[in-house]
């Protein structure tokens, strides 16, 4: 007879918030500590499909859709305000709700800044910090950003247009598949279900809307380096180092404001835990089992 473990049973639930249907997955322990995953551009809580059940079984996992991705929903541009902001606001409204006090983070991509917004307001309730490609330096702003710093500059249509390619089907095949060295590694299932969201009426306009007001947390990274010097949460930085989105260039500044660092740099791209979660994964494992106390 099989001694293998049951997998972890993951709940996909909904949560009204300020009006707006918000999806999030949901797994573990109601009584373990809350790790809480904040998914990338252009994709959602799909993203940690793998990782949920890999922590289920002694965390209490919590992975919610922004309003525009995955399951949550997608008002109209004109209606409401996608930024980084509002995010942060739903998300923390979300866990208090849960009655979740304290938390560890995953931030990746948008996911930084949207945890920043959480970390900015209330840094206490941090107690451990996974990083992969997500920025809060400038020196990761590199040369992909220029023509998105034009628009934020300028605001204007033209700008704007000249940036609608980066939600079309070869540009989000692209962000899963540049840097990689054996492509059979990554799920084509990525790239349908997030091109089929991204296809969505409208929702270019949101993405349009969501780059623009990225340029607000380029100021906020002083203060949220000076909160790193001061709280000093446990951080562990697993990152694709060829990522041409968020290079690695923005990775070694953390070392700068955290003492308490473990850094990782691995040979692929923009979603490394999509092509080296086999390695990731177990890193991520023990570092929180670690930093928290628990043990598989």
């Amino acid at each position: 007879m099989s001694t293998q473990a049951k997998p972890p049973v993951v709940s996909y639930r909904h949560m009204a918030i300020d009006g707006l249907d918000i999806a999030y997955r949901e797994a573990g322990p109601a009584d373990a500590p809350v790790v809480l995953l904040l998914h990338g551009f252009p994709t959602s809580s799909h993203m940690f499909r793998n990782l949920i059940p890999y922590l289920a079984d002694r965390y209490h996992v919590i992975a919610p859709d922004y309003p525009g991705y995955g399951e949550s929903a997608m008002p109209d541009h004109n209606a409401y305000k996608y930024t980084f902001e509002n995010f942060g606001n739903l998300i923390r409204t979300l866990l208090e709700r849960l009655k979740v006090e304290k938390y560890a983070m995953y931030v990746m991509d948008y996911g930084a800044p949207v945890g920043w917004q959480l970390f900015l307001k209330n840094p206490e309730k941090l107690t451990a910090l996974v990083i992969q490609n997500g920025n809060a330096y400038e020196e990761g702003l590199k040369a992909f950003w220029d023509p998105i710093k034009v628009y934020w500059a300028d605001g204007a249509s033209a700008s704007r247009d000249a940036l609608r390619w980066l939600v079309k089907r070869d540009t989000t095949i692209f962000q899963y598949t540049d840097g990689v060295d054996d492509k059979t590694r990554i799920s084509p299932d990525n790239w349908v279900h997030d091109q089929a969201l991204l296809d969505r009426p409208g929702n270019e306009d949101v993405q349009m809307d969501v780059m623009y007001d990225y340029r607000q947390n380029v100021p906020l990274y002083p203060e949220v380096q000076r909160l790193f010097r001061e709280h000093q949460p446990p951080t562990l930085i697993t990152w694709g180092e060829r990522d041409t989105i968020f290079p690695a260039d923005g990775a070694h500044p953390y070392k700068r404001d955290l003492k308490d660092l473990e850094f990782h740099l691995f040979p692929t791209g923009h979603f490394a835990l999509e092509d080296k979660g086999d390695e990731i994964m177990p890193l991520i494992g023990d570092f929180l089992d670690r930093k928290l106390g628990k043990k598989a």
